[in-house]
This record gives structure tokens, sequence and C-alpha cells, in this order.
């Protein structure tokens, strides 16, 4: 508490010095505002994606954001349910969703605990968003935890100077259906707007039972008066989705690629049933409050509230011998975020300070709701219940500086100060104690080179700590932070008519936190420790402007991404396996688009991707190996402008993968040792499970515009 009074303090302290009012800033930028402490521009050394919300609406019938981002350089994404609804994931340069860093209005998205982005509590959430951007590699200083590959920072809606309204409706294979309603009373008198959307979406999903049935809500208020900016934001969703993240294994994939597990038991004839509420049921609820001042020509400040209530649980039916019982695993949780900044620009110099707290506080609990066989269970216990409390304080300065017309220097220096305690039971463990305090201290900089009006250059150095999660905890006690040292180099080449950009990369980590490929009880990835370990390579980006209505744009990334000397438990010994490759890790992956418009209302795109072989273990085992793959989607896109009832009318179809092609885009890996086929003798078995992806599959979409 404090802290937050020491925040508002500094904040009030900067508003005392208000100078005289300068001519109005269009509010667009005091809206970009709120996300600049977290952003790069063209005069940082950072590789970066800008997408734009008319980008995103081209392929919004519904899938979550992962999805929509998937043919951005170095990008893999992944669906439990495997037609891109319920849960997804993303991973960038091999790196997963634990280790990239997202915010939303500059407020930090990721699970404090978990440090997982949970795109399925936010259904829809891409029909309100305004712009958002991807950076790779450590990035500039971000809120929350640090960015260990990515990050991505989303900017929430504008403010709409004209009223609208609008329905986005779209179908689609496995039975999907998305409803959304949005609207804006415009700016009233020239000073307040009221925005927002409601969405609901369903599907049955690709694999077997793997339904979602979603619902989201998205408002918002703004107030504009001279060179303030005031907006409250409500967003949140209602997700049930049947679990589908037990995968299946290499028979079943060739024989029965649609089976899913999940919820199985078996009758008093022993016939196979499955338990029709095996479901993850989650509501989230994120209140935000931003405050926008230019105080004068030179300086621009932001201050950024959030709270974010989350409750659910995940349902579960045991077999164990002859008894019989159905499992809730509940999680109640809050977060509450401070973030001030200011912005301080003058002739060559900008600068940017920013400070952020935030308290997140978990209770973790399990009951049992139903049993048979089962008399020793006593339903008013709780057969875990523990609790997680996470303070997290940080700083930092950015100073981007002009030394001359070709020549722009950056530095960054970040300090995150963390304070991570644990309590009382979980699932498999009686006693979590953490008591961890760390300080972490971030510095990046580099050196921006303009060599002409078409060509740029750019190397950046980082290094940035992260801590552990819950979950690594759970599985080792005596985790340890990871460290990470980025070198990145890069070049811009910019015409009228094409683009290209190349960026080398060199991550040297030193206790990274890989993905050992098993799962936990509920279907979190379990990592460890690597030691030393490296990610290299270089990805290279273009955009061809053919003509007036035809481009070409493409994204190929080359990587090599090793452990050095993997050591396990293997065959009862400890193996030195050497170097190898690092978990989910592709050592290619491209994309390419055509898009076309052979008139001013008709889109036509093809995307085509690829993601080359990958193993789901650190020791290249064979049975761990995810085969390449490559899809193939058709977009359309019709523009209906001359209704006499609707502003505009769009016809959106979308055909994913149009080649019908099998393919598998994640999975996992698990070794257990047999101890008892022969006397004195250790032998690790292998296994491994295999999430497959829809096979060809359409959503078609109609928005009406008033």
């Amino acid at each position: 508490m404090k802290k937050i009074v020491f925040v508002l303090l500094a904040y009030s302290i900067t508003l005392s010095a208000q100078e005289s009012v300068i001519d109005s800033l269009e509010i667009q930028n005091l809206e970009e505002v709120i996300v600049s402490s977290v952003r790069v521009k063209e005069n940082i050394p950072i590789a970066f994606n800008n997408v734009s919300k008319d980008e995103i609406s081209k392929r919004n019938l519904g899938q979550d954001i992962p999805i929509l981002l998937n043919f951005l350089p170095n990008v893999v994404t992944t669906s439990d349910a495997g037609a891109g609804i319920g849960y997804t994931g993303i991973r960038i340069r091999g790196i997963n969703s634990q280790s990239t860093n997202v915010t939303i209005n500059g407020i930090p998205y990721n699970d404090a605990e978990s440090l997982g982005a949970f795109w399925v509590d936010l259904p829809d959430f891409s029909s309100s968003v305004e712009n958002l951007q991807m950076q790779r590699g450590i990035g500039t200083s971000v809120n929350g935890s640090s960015a260990f590959g990515a990050s991505i920072n989303i900017l929430t809606d504008k403010i709409s100077e004209e009223p609208y309204f609008e329905s986005a409706n779209s179908v689609g294979s496995f039975n999907t259906l998305k409803n959304n309603f949005s609207f804006s009373t415009g700016l009233l008198n020239n000073t307040f707007e009221f925005s927002g959307r409601i969405s609901k979406i369903d599907s049955d999903g690709y694999i077997d039972r793997a339904s979602s049935d979603l619902k989201s809500h998205f408002f918002q208020l703004s107030y504009r008066k001279n060179k303030s900016l005031f907006k409250f934001l409500n967003f949140g969703g209602h997700e049930i989705t049947y679990q589908a993240w037990n995968g299946i294994d290499l028979q079943t994939l060739e024989n029965d690629r649609t089976y899913n597990p999940s919820g199985i038991y078996y009758d008093l004839n022993g016939q196979e049933q499955f338990h029709e509420n095996e479901v993850d049921n989650y509501k989230q609820d994120h209140f935000q409050f931003h405050w926008t001042q230019s105080i004068s020509s030179n300086l621009i400040s932001n201050l950024g509230l959030n709270l974010t209530n989350g409750k659910g649980y995940y349902e579960q039916y045991n077999e164990n011998g002859s008894e019989d019982f159905i499992t809730r695993k509940w999680l109640d949780n809050q977060f509450y975020v401070i973030n001030y900044n200011v912005n301080y620009s003058k002739n060559k110099n900008n600068l940017i300070f920013g400070s952020t707290y935030s308290e997140y506080d978990g209770d973790h609990y399990g009951e049992t709701i139903w049993s048979q066989n089962s008399g020793n269970i006593a339903f008013t216990d709780l057969f875990y219940n523990g609790n997680g409390l996470k303070k997290d304080f940080s700083n930092f300065i950015k100073s981007i500086y002009q030394f001359s017309e070709r020549i722009g220097i950056y530095a960054d220096l970040q300090l995150r100060k963390i304070d991570y305690r644990t309590s009382g039971s979980t699932s498999n463990i009686e006693d979590l104690t953490v008591n961890k305090h760390y300080s972490f201290f971030n510095p990046k900089a580099g050196l921006n080179f303009t060599l002409n009006d078409i060509n740029k250059i750019y190397f950046s150095l980082s290094r940035a700590y992260r801590e552990p999660t819950r979950s690594d905890f759970e599985n080792n006690i005596n985790i340890q932070p990871e460290e990470l040292v980025d070198y990145e180099l890069g070049w811009k080449f910019n015409t009228k008519k094409f683009y290209f950009s190349s960026n080398l990369y060199y991550m040297n980590y030193k206790n990274q936190l890989v993905l050992t490929g098993a799962l936990d009880d509920v279907g979190s990835p379990i990592r460890k420790n690597s030691g030393k370990s490296f990610r290299k390579g270089i990805e290279l980006e273009s955009i061809f402007k053919a003509t007036n209505n035809l481009d070409i744009s493409s994204n190929i990334s080359f990587s090599r991404n090793k452990n050095i000397d993997y050591k396990t438990n293997f065959d009862g010994v400890v193996t030195n396996w050497g170097d190898t490759d690092i978990s989910f890790s592709p050592d290619l992956v491209s994309s390419i688009g055509i898009n076309f418009r052979p008139k001013e209302d008709i889109n036509i795109s093809i995307l085509n991707k690829f993601v080359g072989e990958q193993f789901m273990s650190n020791t290249e085992s064979v049975v761990s190996k995810l085969n390449s793959y490559s899809t193939t989607d058709l977009n359309f896109i019709y523009r209906f402008k001359r209704s006499k009832h609707f502003k505009e009318i769009i016809f959106t179809a979308m055909i994913n993968n149009i080649f019908n092609k099998e393919y598998v885009s994640n999975g996992y890996y698990y070794t257990y040792d047999d101890t008892w086929s022969e006397p004195n003798m250790i032998t690790t078995i292998e296994g491994a499970g295999y999430y497959p992806q829809a096979l060809r599959n359409f959503l078609l979409g109609i928005t009406f515009k008033l």
C-alpha cells in the first residue's frame, strides 16, 4: 500500500508542475500514450510488428488472438480443440506463453502466478482491439514479468468521433456460431463517449466433445477535455470448455484422430462412458481506469489502475480401483495494478519514466462433489487448500537520444522487486511453502543508424531475469530464476513498392526454464532449469507491392535452439545428453501471403504456413518428435456499400487448411521408470501425446454496420 501512495503522490506532484496549455493534441495521440511506455517505434532498435484493427478484422470470425497472429514472423500457434476456438497458445521463437509478456493498455495480463496468458478467458477480445504490437526478443521494458522471447501489447478501442452500431455474425464447421453487437454513442458535446460490445461464441470443436461456450463483454466510458483524457473500462469473459488437454497416443492418432479421452470412466458393465461435465468453467472481469494528461508541450503523463477478479474450476471424474468420485479444483483470485509513466520529449531527447506496482492474491482449493463406494470421503472437507500471494514493484527509465540525423542511441534501465509467498496444500503436495524475494536489474541499450532514406541498421544488447511460476515450485522447490542476454542486429530496407527486413539474434541463457514435454494434473506444462542454453537465428520479412491491386508478403526464420550438456535421469542413472535441441523449437518457420484486390470492394488472400520438425523433449528422443507441416488458408472479403438501410455490409469467407492436411502442432512427452519387469533393473519408459488439428474447415461471416 505504501508503494501505491508513493506513485499517486508522484503523479500529483507531476501535475502540479503543469505549464500553460499549448495547441491541442489530437485525442488519438493521447490514447496512444496509454501504451507508449511499453511500445517501440522505428527509432528504437528492436524487432517488432504492428497489427492494425483492419488487419485483425479480415480474419476475425471467432478464433482467438493467437490464431489471428499465426502468420507473423517466427510464430507457431496451437489449439487444444483443433480449430482455434477454446484453449489456444502461441510460441514465438520457440518460447512458450509463460515467457511472453502480454499487456492490455499497459496493464499486465499474464497470470501473476503461472505467468501464462489464457486467451480463452477473453473470448472475441480481438473485436475490441484497436491495434497491437508484437516484439521479439527481450524487447523494451514492460509492465509485469519480463519478456523472455517476446511481448504482445494491446491497445483497446479508441474513442469514436461518430456514433455507430455493428452486428458481426459468423457460422462454420463443427457447429461454430459467433454473434456480437458493438456500439458507440460517438463523441457527445465533444467530450463524452460510451461504447461497448457483447459477444457469444459456441463451437463443438474438431476434437470429440471439445466444446466451447464463450461469453464476453467490453464497455468503455471516455471523457476528453482540453489536454486531459479519462477512460474507464470493464471487460471480461465467461468460458465453459470441455477439457481436451489429455491428447491422444500415436496409435489413436492414426486410427481415430478426433478421439478425446477426457472424462472417461467405465460403468458397472465395463462399458466406456464419458463424464458430461468434464469442463473448465472460469469467469474473469477486468476493471481499468486511465488518466492521460498533456502537461506541457514537452511532458505527457499517464496513470493506470486495474482490478481483475477471476473465479472458476476444473471438474474431473476420477476412478481409483472400486472408488469413483468427482472433484472440482478451484481458483479464486484478485489482481491489483497501478501504472504510472511520464514521457518527456524535447529537442533530440525523449525520456520515459515508468513505475508499476501489482498485488496478486489467489486461493487454490479442491472439493469432492460426488462419490461412489467412497465412504471415507467427507463432502464438507476440502482435499487441498492453499494460497499464493505475489507483490511486484518495478521502475524503469528509457532514453531515446537522436545524437545526429543518422545516429540514435537507446538506453533502458529497469529494476524489479518481487515478493512471492505460498502456503497450504496442493492436489499433489501436502505443504507447499514458498517464501521468495527477488531483485532483478534489467538493462538494455542499442543503436540506430540511418544510412539513407531507404536503409537503416540497428543493434541492441539486453539482459533480463524472470522468476519461476507456482507450478515450477510444485515440481521442484529448488527451481532457480532464469537469466537471458539478448543480442539483436537488424537491417531495414524500405521503398514505395518493396519492404525488406532482416534480424539476426543470439539469445544466451542461464538456467532457462525449458518445457520438459510433460504436463501436470490440470494440463499445465512442466518446466525445469536447463543450465546453459542458447537460441540463435535470422528472421527475414518482406512485402512486395507488385501492382496497385496485388501485394505479396512473406517471412522466414532459420534458427538453432540448443541446450548445452543437458542432463536427466534415464534407466536409473544421470545421463548427459550433450548438446540437444530445446523442446518445441523448430529450426524453420515461414509464412507467405498473396493479397489480391480485383475491385475496391473485393479482397482475396491466400496464406501459407510452414513449421519445421521439432521435438517435445530436450533429449531429441524419436518418441517425442513432431513432424513438419504446411497449411494453406483462403480468405475472401466483399464489402457492400450501396444498401439503403446499412452504412456497410461485409461478407467474409475463410477456408482453413484448404488442402485437407493431417497435422499436429502440439503435444506432450513423458517418461516413467519400470522397476518391476526385471529384478534390480530400472528401465525408463517413454511416451507421447498429440493434439491433432482440424482438417479442411470453414467460417462464413456477415457484418452489418449502421
